[in-house]
């Protein structure tokens, strides 16, 4: 098994050599996959990852998935409808998570990553790292959004995304979700 560092360093030589063209794609996202055993480090190593990306001249920007989950799911409209609802059944977990999954899956999350990509467009040394994957479980998939973003990623994006690879193009997110291989990124790791 390779280290994460290894892989970040792999990242970031593919990142300065950018992508090929390929049948499915030619923007700028990658993919660094690590073992869902592997978040915490992941989390331990990112702030060192985005300072020595400053000092390479990056200009780093980054999106806490978790982050703007929490904002969501706190400023929704029908947060009071859901305590109520809660307290009446406070075990129906399957219909809390179908509330919670349609107010994130709603376009909420992919308009937030939308707006951050518009923000860096233009900006040559920009990159994007976007964290904290896990928190999409159990509401939706990053490949969902990935897909419905198509055409808008102008600047690296990098996704620290924990799970398997299972091909060149597949991965199981989380280790235990059903192989997908709906990705148009470079993988490096897992």
């Amino acid at each position: 098994m390779s280290s994460l560092k290894a892989d970040f360093n792999e990242l970031m030589e593919r990142i300065k050599q950018g992508r090929e063209f390929g049948h499915a794609s030619f923007e700028p996202i990658f993919y660094l996959v690590f073992p869902p055993s592997q978040i915490l480090n992941v989390k331990r190593e990112t702030p060192a990852w985005v300072h020595r990306l400053r000092n390479d001249g990056w200009e780093v920007e980054t999106f806490s998935i978790a982050e703007h989950i929490a904002d969501i799911i706190n400023n929704a409209p029908l947060r009071k409808i859901w305590f109520v609802a809660d307290q009446k059944t406070p075990l129906a977990w399957d219909k809390t998570n179908a509330s919670l999954a349609n107010a994130i899956s709603n376009g909420a999350l992919q308009a937030r990553i939308e707006a951050k990509l518009a923000d860096l467009e233009g900006k040559s040394k920009a990159i994007l790292l976007v964290t904290d994957l896990e928190a999409l479980h159990p509401y939706i998939r990053i490949g969902v959004i990935e897909g419905k973003l198509q055409g808008k990623f102008h600047v690296p994006t990098v996704f620290f995304y924990p799970g398997v690879r299972t091909g060149k193009t597949q991965l199981k997110f989380l280790g235990f979700y059903p192989d997908d291989g709906n990705y148009r990124s470079v993988h490096v790791g897992g």
